[in-house]
């Protein structure tokens, strides 16, 4: 990208200068436009060469190491080389322990307000936490405070606003009684479940996996309200389960995947995060917990700072009703939906370096029967 774009101003230069030398700088931009063609084609057939010696599995290992080494050397036209060659580089977009860690010490500032959600008529706010995101920050480097949205006996809403945007982030605090810390998470995370009860999703999938974290990069189309088109998010996700402290927690972020290009169908959402951290009051499979649901993102809309802000104080409620309404149909129905604190994902630690595209496009390329897969 660069020498394309020094060919490009230099020829620019040439044409403005109208001096003798412009002949020169010309000819010193054609072959910087040639070498850069060189490279790109050359990246091209190294990709479609690989594609045909290796499996999908072994050339994304390969071509990630490859990157790796590039990336030290060639800075930029590393990262061109990757996406030109279809790769996700996982050691860049994973989600790390420190991210699951950030979210499980919010909880814990404010389980000291559990008091505040088991008594009703008291209000109170709890402390100021500390920002987990940089945009919470004004310009001057001070934490923008928490403003009372919503105020019942079970659930309370926050919002503050992102410095430099139009926008909110937002946090819930709330406690079930009636299912457990086991069913609430599961059903959160099984994609399959999630088309039965959410009428607003289009599209669910998985798209490829990690098998040194357990994150995965998912493809989320969802309808808006009229007279909205509908969006589309791509996004990594991370859980994980600690049993010794009896605590859960569920991130995800916006990610760009090349497997999943922009559509015209849809609006693409490319500033996303969310974090979920689940308490339960006594164990995983006794029904009772609490949760802290952190949120925001940036809709792309035209609307209004204040239309925006009540479709997503309206929304989220609905959404963690219908979730919760879902769990207690899996719970009373006994809906079959995977466990995933059993199937907990490999540690950070482990020394494999591997990537594997997810079961549902393995699906695509190979001849066995299609079956159920789970996110």
């Amino acid at each position: 990208m660069f020498p394309r774009r020094l060919a490009g101003a230099v020829a620019a230069a040439a044409a403005r200068a109208g001096l003798r030398g412009g002949g020169l700088l010309a000819l010193l931009a054609n072959q910087c436009r040639f070498v850069t063609g060189l490279r790109v084609r050359r990246a091209q057939q190294i990709a479609q060469l690989y594609g045909r010696l290796y499996s999908d599995s072994a050339r994304r290992v390969l071509l990630g190491r490859l990157w790796r080494r590039l990336r030290s050397r060639a800075g930029h036209a590393s990262a061109v080389m990757a996406a030109l060659a279809g790769v996700f580089v996982w050691d860049e977009e994973r989600i790390q322990e420190e991210e699951l860690q950030r979210s499980i010490d919010e909880m814990k500032r404010l389980e000291e307000m559990s008091a505040v959600f088991q008594s009703s008529g008291v209000e109170r706010h709890p402390p100021e936490p500390k920002s987990q995101t940089e945009g919470s920050k004004d310009s001057g480097g001070k934490e923008q405070p928490w403003e009372m949205v919503m105020d019942k006996k079970h659930f309370k809403l926050w919002r503050r606003p992102i410095a430099g945007t139009h926008l909110y982030q937002y946090r819930v605090f709330g406690t079930y009684t009636d299912v457990t810390p086991r069913q609430f998470f599961n059903v959160q995370l099984d994609t399959e479940y999630r088309k039965k009860w959410d009428a607003l999703v289009i599209k669910l999938e998985v798209i490829e996996r990690d098998v040194v974290s357990g994150s995965e990069v998912l493809h989320w189309v969802t309808h808006f309200p009229y007279p909205m088109y509908s969006r589309d998010y791509v996004y990594v996700r991370r859980y994980s389960v600690d049993q010794e402290n009896n605590v859960m927690v569920l991130v995800s972020r916006a990610v760009e995947h090349p497997s999943v290009p922009e559509s015209p169908e849809f609006v693409r959402v490319r500033s996303y995060e969310s974090q979920m951290v689940i308490r339960p009051h006594k164990s995983f499979d006794e029904n009772g917990f609490d949760y802290l649901l952190t949120y925001s993102d940036n809709p792309q809309t035209v609307f209004p700072r204040y239309c925006v802000s009540w479709m997503v104080s309206s929304g989220m409620p609905d959404f963690l009703e219908k979730l919760h309404t879902a769990t207690l149909k899996a719970k009373n129905m006994e809906i079959k939906v995977k466990d995933y604190i059993s199937s907990k994902p490999l540690e950070m630690g482990s020394e494999a370096k591997a990537t594997s595209p997810s079961p549902e496009r393995k699906g695509e390329t190979s001849r066995s029967p299609p079956r159920i897969e789970y996110a």
